[in-house]
């Protein structure tokens, strides 16, 4: 603790006097003349009026420009506790009470602390001191009042934000794939290359069904995440997919134009990139890949007839149960009403979930070889495998681009006699770049070849369904079960045979499911 000693014997001694300055927002900080310069010229007008005193001010600027007097994490601030440490400091001098904190808990120990250290606390326009009880009840209460009216700032920020997004308006934030922010109106913008590789996701995530999967063909094509530039001009740039983006974007409404303010949803000013019909067959395999995987997690196994089969005789639902047998995996479905009983009165015992499901099959190959429904499928499989086709030679260009210039950069920095700073590292870097770009042209080019010469036709269609069995087994598992759960409403189960009910609704979501699995079935078969 400093001396305290020289202010009670009335001897003038000099007291250091630091000014501390603050304000919360950067705008206006450029002027020549700002609100951080008019606070330190109040205060050095206040302490050369304590002159008599031994007052005078440091040269030392503590300014905190841009930072929320809400925390103690400011810069200035820090600095000023730590010359206060080093006795370097004998009155802190401020504009307002609330330049120093807005958090009464933070002034309270920053008080005592100044205290501790014999350092003195003066408010410039409230005249308020620590020198006595009353200087810190009063500090105390207008410290309540600063505290109390922070608070309700916040909450009408709250309440403007909350009303500019019920109107549908940006309210800032990360900006997302897809959209640019128009700073002078503050509106998103579609842009149309990063809106392509949106629609691209979407689309290529209802043929795969898997985040991991769609996050893994997205590097090897070289996509990144969104790259853009803040207020301050500092470049964000994308970074390597994972699952964790690929499902945030999935789940962002604001593809389909909307804003959502705490759980409700509010149409939005800005453009929608994605339609609502692939939203919503998105959100379809979003719901059956979490149901699946809480399946999974308990049976590691995966029952397509699960939620659609029900016994005949009891009416309930029937659910999978697994057997292992000389290390093969034997799944059957059983009553789950008999399943709980003590004694099985239920005439139905265990049955096998090939069999059944062969059963299903063939009950849907008639569907299949509808003529109608061949047609509509093919057509609607051309337009994905024609929009699949034109994405990825356009890519394949725009790769073979950034190669070339990267090979082009490699050789002028190996011509002889170059002197260019940093030449070993530029080298390096530009070569590593060469050898990721050349590993993205392979795996398109790979793609590429696939859609060569393999165009889908309306023949390939109409086998793949005379052939359902085969179609079948070249589905994925979680390809299997959205696809039951598209065109089976119920199967019965009875001793003396099976009743099923097929979904007659939903045409136009049949066909394009439909369409995609056959692009995707063709493209895997293409690429053994």
């Amino acid at each position: 603790m400093q001396d305290n000693s020289r202010k009670a014997s009335g001897i003038n001694s000099i007291l250091r006097c630091a000014i501390y300055t603050r304000k919360s927002h950067e705008e206006g900080l450029d002027q020549e003349f700002n609100s951080l310069d008019a606070q330190r010229e109040s205060a050095e007008a206040y302490i050369e009026s304590q002159k008599s005193l031994g007052w005078t001010a440091l040269p030392d600027r503590y300014d905190d420009g841009g930072y929320s007097g809400g925390n103690m994490e400011r810069p200035a601030l820090q600095r000023l506790i730590d010359d206060i440490d080093a006795g370097k400091v004998d009155v802190i001098v401020v504009y307002k009470i609330d330049r120093l904190s807005r958090a009464l808990l933070d002034f309270t120990k920053m008080i005592d602390m100044f205290n501790d250290r014999g350092v003195s606390f003066v408010s410039v326009t409230q005249q308020i001191s620590t020198t006595d009880s009353t200087g810190r009840m009063m500090l105390n209460v207008l410290m309540t009042f600063a505290q109390y009216e922070r608070e309700v700032i916040a909450e009408r920020i709250r309440d403007k934000v909350a009303a500019a997004k019920r109107r549908g308006k940006y309210c800032g934030g990360v900006p997302i794939l897809g959209y640019d922010v128009d700073r002078e109106s503050k509106k998103l913008v579609v842009n149309p290359v990063e809106a392509e590789v949106v629609q691209y996701i979407f689309r290529r995530f209802i043929q795969l069904g898997a985040a991991k999967k769609m996050g893994q063909e997205l590097n090897e094509q070289g996509y990144r995440t969104k790259s853009w530039t803040t207020k301050k001009g500092k470049v964000r740039k994308g970074v390597r997919w994972n699952t964790g983006h690929i499902y945030r974007l999935l789940n962002n409404r604001a593809y389909i134009g909307e804003i959502v303010h705490r759980g409700k949803n509010y149409s939005a000013e800005h453009e929608a990139i994605i339609d609502r019909k692939t939203w919503d067959k998105v959100q379809a395999v979003l719901a059956d890949n979490k149901q699946a995987k809480v399946s999974m997690a308990r049976t590691k196994m995966v029952a397509p007839l699960k939620g659609v089969i029900r016994c005949g005789h009891c009416g309930c639902a029937m659910g999978p149960t697994y057997a292992r047998k000389n290390g093969r995996h034997y799944t059957y479905y059983i009553c789950q009403k008999d399943s709980k009983r003590t004694v099985s009165r239920c005439p139905l015992k265990r049955i096998p979930a090939g069999d059944i499901e062969q059963a299903v099959i063939e009950q849907l190959s008639a569907v299949f070889r509808t003529p109608t429904l061949v047609a509509k499928t093919y057509f609607a499989a051309r337009d994905i495998e024609q929009a699949e086709r034109e994405r990825l030679f356009k890519q394949k260009a725009q790769l073979e681009m950034e190669l070339s210039q990267a090979r082009e950069q490699a050789l002028e920095l190996m011509k002889p006699g170059s002197d260019q700073p940093g030449k070993a590292e530029m080298l390096t870097t530009v070569n590593r770049q060469a050898v990721e770009l050349s590993k993205q042209l392979t795996h398109v080019s790979e793609r590429c070849r696939a859609y060569q010469g393999n165009s889908i036709t309306e023949q390939d269609v109409s086998e793949a369904f005379q052939n359902v069995e085969g179609f079948w087994e070249d589905l994925f598992p979680v390809e299997r079960n959205r696809l039951i759960r598209l065109l089976v409403d119920k199967v019965e189960i009875r001793e003396t045979g099976i009743d099923m009910e097929l979904r007659t609704n939903g045409l136009t979501t049949l066909i394009a499911e439909l369409a995609g699995l056959a692009c995707e079935v063709t493209e895997r078969r293409a690429s053994r």
